[in-house]
C-alpha cells in the first residue's frame, strides 16, 4: 500500500454544500458554507500563495515528487450548488478540486439524509458532472448509494465501490481514480477493496493535515464549516490546528 512522502504537511479541505444555510435548528446546518464565505476562503488561499488542487493534482505532492504551497480541495456528495457557486470561484483563481459523487443518485437528491430530517437538495446529473469536469475539476467516487460500508457485508461493499466507479466512468468517459468513504466509516477490508478497484487515493473524516507515512487510502482531511471564520480557516490550513484534533469530523 502506497504511503504519503510529502516533506511538509498538506491540508485537504472538505466541503459539503456551498449555499445559504437553512433556518436555525435545521439538522447538520453546519455543513453549509455560504458562497461569499467560500469566495473569501479561496481568495485568501490565493493571496497567501497556495495552489488549490484536485486529488489527482495533489498526488505528486503527496508522493514527495513535487514540493510547494498546495491545498487539496474536496466536496462530498456532488450537490448542484457546488457547480453553481464553487466552480466560478475555483476557475477565477485557477484552482482545481475533486467532488465525490454518488453514482446511482445522479440528478436526484441526498436521500440518505431524509430519515434524519436534512433538507433534500439536488445532486448533479450526468450533464452537470461533465460540465464540472469540463470546467477543470474532477469527479471522485462516493459509492453507488452513499452506503455506510460498515453496515454491509464485504460482497455488498465491493458492489457499492466497484459499481460506483464503473457508473461514474460511464458518465465521464474517463477513469475515476479517487474515492471517499461515506460517513467516514470503513474497515481494513474497504481499503483493500479500494486498492483492488484501482483507486489511487481514498479520503476519510479523520481530522488533520496529510503528513508523511500515511496510507494513500486513509487520508485525513480538514473540515470547513458554516462556523469557520477566516482567521480559523487560516489556522486550519497553515498551522497544526487540525492536527491536534486528529479525530472524526
Amino acid at each position: 500500500m502506497m504511503l504519503t512522502a510529502n516533506l511538509q504537511p498538506i491540508p485537504v479541505l472538505v466541503y459539503h454544500q456551498i449555499d445559504k444555510a437553512p433556518a436555525k435548528g435545521a439538522p447538520f446546518r453546519s455543513l453549509y458554507v455560504s458562497p461569499s464565505a467560500f469566495a473569501r476562503q479561496i481568495g485568501l488561499l490565493g493571496l497567501l500563495g497556495y495552489r488549490g488542487l484536485s486529488m489527482n493534482g495533489l498526488l505528486p505532492y503527496l508522493s514527495g515528487e513535487l514540493t510547494g504551497k498546495v491545498v487539496g480541495i474536496t466536496f462530498d456528495d456532488g450537490y448542484v450548488n457546488n457547480l453553481v457557486h464553487a466552480l466560478p470561484v475555483l476557475q477565477r483563481h485557477g484552482f482545481s478540486s475533486t467532488c465525490y459523487a454518488v453514482s446511482s443518485l445522479a440528478g436526484k437528491t441526498n436521500v440518505w439524509d431524509e430519515k434524519i430530517g436534512i433538507a433534500q437538495t439536488p445532486l448533479m446529473n450526468a450533464t452537470q458532472m461533465r460540465e464540472w469536469a469540463d470546467g477543470g475539476q474532477e469527479i471522485g467516487c462516493h459509492t453507488r448509494t452513499h452506503a455506510r460500508l460498515t453496515n454491509v457485508d464485504d460482497a455488498e461493499s465491493v458492489a457499492e465501490i466497484a459499481n460506483g466507479k464503473l457508473e461514474l466512468e460511464a458518465i465521464l468517459g474517463q477513469p475515476i481514480r479517487h474515492f471517499c468513504y461515506p460517513y467516514g466509516d470503513y474497515r481494513q477490508a474497504h481499503t483493500d477493496i479500494a486498492a483492488v478497484q484501482g483507486f489511487t487515493t481514498a479520503t476519510t473524516t479523520r481530522r488533520g493535515r496529510c503528513t508523511p507515512g500515511i496510507s494513500m487510502l486513509e487520508l485525513p482531511r480538514v473540515p470547513v464549516l458554516k462556523s469557520t471564520s477566516l482567521p480559523v480557516f487560516f489556522l486550519k490550513v497553515a498551522s497544526g490546528y487540525e492536527d491536534r484534533r486528529n479525530h472524526e469530523l
